[in-house]
């Protein structure tokens, strides 16, 4: 997840797309808090479709790194390409390795039966690698869900973010417009098979070749269908672009599921379709106004900041709930209260990690870069 803001201080911002990434977080958000009741289940899932926002996020990080880097090469070397893509990811992939380790104990329970055979000294190496961001094998499962980064589970998709920045870097920046839309292609037909082969684009957390050859699947083409976009400047103008940009992203994420148990295929395809022809849309309509000013701006620009500590930060609490719901059987009331509880006080720790240590950090480490 990218931030316009803080990688290209001398262009314009596209408040909007950073609002979409607020929009897509809080999504996630929900997502997650709904997830405990579907237990395990697709079908009972509500919020049907909410772990699309990855791959939205994915074209959203293309689109953003294409226009704050592609004209900045002549004067930039790949190390300070990397410089500043750690100094803008890697703070909060930290602060979600130290929140994830700090709430671990408090998670044990019938749902993750390891946690309490779990050594302070393991949970301290769990944690150390978790902040490097290098992925963990099973070995080191401290949980039971056979996730790569199992104190942070979303902290996979930043894994995935890294590897796009650097394949970005080392080469496919140099492409043309045709050869990119030539990678562009077959990678929509990559993730297409594979969507309609699993029925499922859920997926990716995992070290093991089928979550591979997914979280590839799922990082190629909204990628680098992101830089395409930007860099073919097509942009659809629109009057309150972003109210009509949230609803249909709400939308295509919280639709119920596709086809039944014996045409899970159908539910891929419409997966596939959303990532290769509804998020391209989606984001050229944002990308069509790129006013400073308003109330719907100012709510845009208030998420957009908070959006990825809010990604980045909120599934520790996720374990926490899922291990009292879960074994409880808590009531849809007291759930709801409670999940309603949760989201604020995600908003909130959200807040905080960006004003009192990833701004504050960056600039910090800004400063020691030049």
């Amino acid at each position: 997840m990218t931030a316009i803001s803080t990688t290209a201080h001398s262009k314009n911002h596209y408040t909007i797309l950073d609002g979409l990434r607020g929009v897509a977080a809080l999504t996630v958000v929900v997502f997650h808090l709904f997830e405990v009741y579907a237990l395990g289940d697709p079908f009972k899932q509500i919020v049907n479709h909410g772990y699309l926002a990855v791959d939205f996020f994915f074209m959203l990080s293309g689109f953003v790194v294409a226009y704050a880097y592609d004209d900045r090469w002549q004067a930039m070397s790949q190390w300070d390409f990397y410089k500043r893509r750690l100094i803008r990811l890697q703070p909060m992939v930290i602060m979600g390795s130290l929140i994830g380790a700090a709430l671990f104990y408090f998670q044990a329970g019938s749902v993750f039966p390891k946690i309490g055979s779990v050594s302070a000294s393991t949970l301290l190496l769990v944690m150390f690698i978790g902040c490097t961001l290098v992925p963990l094998t099973r070995s080191l499962d401290i949980r039971g869900w056979s996730e790569t980064y199992p104190l942070n589970a979303p902290a996979w998709s930043l894994f995935y973010e890294y590897i796009g920045n650097v394949l970005y870097a080392v080469g496919l920046r140099k492409l043309s417009n045709r050869a990119l839309a030539v990678f562009v292609f077959l990678a929509a037909v990559l993730l297409l098979s594979v969507a309609v082969y699993r029925g499922s684009l859920a997926g990716g957390w995992s070290l093991d070749g089928p979550n591979v050859l997914l979280g590839f699947s799922r990082l190629l083409f909204p990628f680098f269908a992101g830089v395409l976009l930007m860099r073919l400047g097509k942009r659809i103008h629109a009057k309150g672009a972003f109210g009509l940009c949230g609803v249909l992203l709400i939308a295509t994420l919280a639709i119920p599921r596709i086809g039944g148990t014996t045409h899970r295929w159908e539910n891929g395809l419409y997966e596939a379709l959303c990532v290769i022809f509804v998020f391209p849309f989606i984001i050229a309509l944002g990308a069509g106004d790129m006013r400073v000013e308003g109330r719907a701006i100012k709510l845009a620009r208030f998420f957009g900041d908070v959006s990825y500590p809010l990604y980045i930060t909120h599934y520790p609490l996720i374990y926490i709930y899922t291990a009292w719901a879960i074994p409880k059987k808590v009531p849809p009331g007291p759930s709801a209260a409670v999940g309603v509880l949760l989201l604020i006080v995600s908003i909130v720790i959200a807040y905080a990690c960006l004003k009192l240590y990833d701004e504050p950090l960056r600039r910090w480490l800004s400063r020691q870069k030049t």
